[in-house]
């Protein structure tokens, strides 16, 4: 069987064992905190591993463009929830087309997208809406729970759309704050006499806080892999990672400098708060610089290593945009290749 030494460089590994050890460990929490879990495939972008996710009680699958539903929904994928807001005559008939075949449910937070779900859905199957909400993420969503309310009214008034609930992304350590923001809402809307059948959150690095009402359903991504990020928040150990990039030192032109066959378009540019592109495997080093094929690692004193032609292991700050810049990922358990698989819902951002 080949090993990692067999592999070209750049290369992304993708630990199996790891894999099986997070998704287990995520899908026992939420059995535990009676919340449905509903991870978010945009990290792994794998059919496989979102069969996988399902088969040890995920209620769905979260994906975050049309095209990578539909990737999903085409490896049997049978339940997708579908948080943006989608817009235009020809995304809005891919959207029917693919609401007849799985069950899915997608977001709005203005009525200009109600009108165009309301347009398209005035026959055939319905579709299910949950209103996104700003619960102090400042991304996407209604600012205040009366504005929820009246697109859900919106919704009631359309024969071809059903209100789901509501879901939101909340800020990172903001989970009490998101949850009153939610509290407040249903509280409203139950005043209205309109049920809120599902309350959908979440995120990697508050996932293991305890479920609270009026949360009924989690969508984390990146606890499959995990990455330097979710290190530094402390949702994972370096142990838990399981993505990481093969390299190879390609030059030394000083005895302080490696230079790497790495850069910008094989490691993410986040930083996320943090110093360097990416953590060397089994050290305290860091890819303190990224050009488009080189990745700079600077090291504290004078080396002899790492030696040209010599192999490092990369955690990238954040593994969700790796399984974006590369075709395949391979699959190892310890130091042996199981397999080469194609990333199939890469570049889905149609």
């Amino acid at each position: 069987m080949p090993t990692i030494a067999d592999l070209d460089t750049p290369a992304v590994l993708i630990d199996i064992d790891r894999v099986e050890a997070n998704l287990q460990r995520a899908q026992a929490h939420a059995t535990a905190g009676g919340y449905a879990l509903r991870p978010h495939i945009k990290t792994h972008k794998l059919p496989r591993f979102a069969r996988r996710q399902v088969e040890l009680g995920a209620v769905g699958i979260t994906a975050q463009k049309l095209g990578e539903a539909e990737v999903m929904a085409d490896a049997g994928i049978a339940d997708i929830f579908l948080p943006y807001n989608i817009l235009g005559p020809k995304k809005l008939a891919r959207l029917k087309a693919l609401n007849e075949r799985v069950t899915l449910s997608v977001t709005a937070d203005s009525p200009d997208t109600l009108v165009g779900y309301a347009a398209t859905f005035s026959s055939g199957k319905p579709l299910t809406v949950l209103i996104e909400c700003d619960s102090g993420g400042g991304r996407c969503g209604v600012q205040t729970p009366a504005q929820a309310l009246a697109l859900a009214r919106q919704i009631a008034l359309a024969p071809g759309l059903r209100f789901g609930g509501l879901m939101t992304y909340p800020p990172l350590h903001g989970v009490e704050k998101s949850n009153a923001w939610l509290s407040e809402a249903v509280a409203l809307f139950e005043q209205a006499g309109i049920a809120v059948p599902r309350v959908s959150s979440g995120n990697s690095p508050d996932m293991w806080a305890p479920a609270a009402a009026p949360v009924t359903e989690r969508r984390p991504g990146t606890y499959i892999y995990y990455d330097r990020f979710q290190v530094k928040e402390r949702a994972a150990s370096l142990d838990d990672c399981a993505l990481t990039l093969l390299v190879t030192v390609v030059s030394r032109p000083t005895a302080t400098r490696a230079v790497i066959d790495a850069g910008s378009k094989s490691l993410t540019s986040d930083l996320l708060g943090m110093e360097g592109y990416g953590l060397v495997m089994g050290t305290d080093l860091t890819v303190k610089g990224l050009s488009e094929e080189h990745g700079v690692i600077e090291l504290p004193v004078a080396s002899d290593w790492p030696r040209i032609g010599e192999r490092l292991r990369i955690i990238p700050n954040h593994a969700c945009v790796i399984s974006n810049l590369f075709d395949s990922v391979t699959l190892i358990s310890g130091d042996e290749v199981r397999e080469v698989v194609p990333v199939a819902a890469r570049g889905r951002v149609d």
